[in-house]
């Protein structure tokens, strides 16, 4: 006999992207830029946590990006190609309804840089990344800044 699925509990990232100038005006409302899923490295913390072994699960607030081209994957435990622009705490809120985490960093950046990746992290330096996005290049120079916003969405229901 065939289980049947009468619960399901998945979580999913999505990833929103706007561009803006050294005055701050909005250049471009990338809108959705990334919807795939969470690292492996995460969903074992997550578990972990759960279980009383870890703590810290509200720590992911920290935005950083670079500029690998690799293919995103669940494996991803970091950036492929840094930028070297330090990680940016986000705020943290509740997204559009109770079962969804937003955190929103703003990113300087010092230099001209072709931004393809994403990543959010546990900690200002190393640790576990929640999830890493690919996205198409963003071009950015001094003082250009780039808002992510991260919703983290737990679906459940039958």
């Amino acid at each position: 006999m065939r289980p049947i699925n009468i619960s399901k509990f998945y979580v999913k990232g999505l990833l929103y992207a706007k561009l803006f100038g050294p005055d701050g005006g909005l250049i471009r409302d990338y809108g959705l830029v990334s919807d795939r899923v969470i690292t492996d490295d995460f969903a074992e913390y997550y578990i972990d946590c759960l279980q009383g072994t870890e703590t810290g699960i509200a720590d992911f607030k920290y935005h950083d990006t670079g500029t690998g081209l690799t293919a995103e994957d669940e494996k991803d435990s970091t950036l492929v190609t840094p930028a070297g622009i330090a990680r940016v705490v986000g705020t943290q809120i509740e997204g559009a309804n109770a079962k969804t985490y937003r955190t929103v960093g703003l990113i300087t950046y010092d230099g001209a840089y072709e931004i393809t990746e994403w990543a959010l992290f546990n900690a200002a330096s190393g640790n576990v990344a929640m999830d890493r996005a690919v996205i198409t290049a963003i071009t950015v120079a001094n003082n250009y800044q780039l808002q992510f916003t991260y919703d983290h969405v737990a679906v459940s229901g039958g």
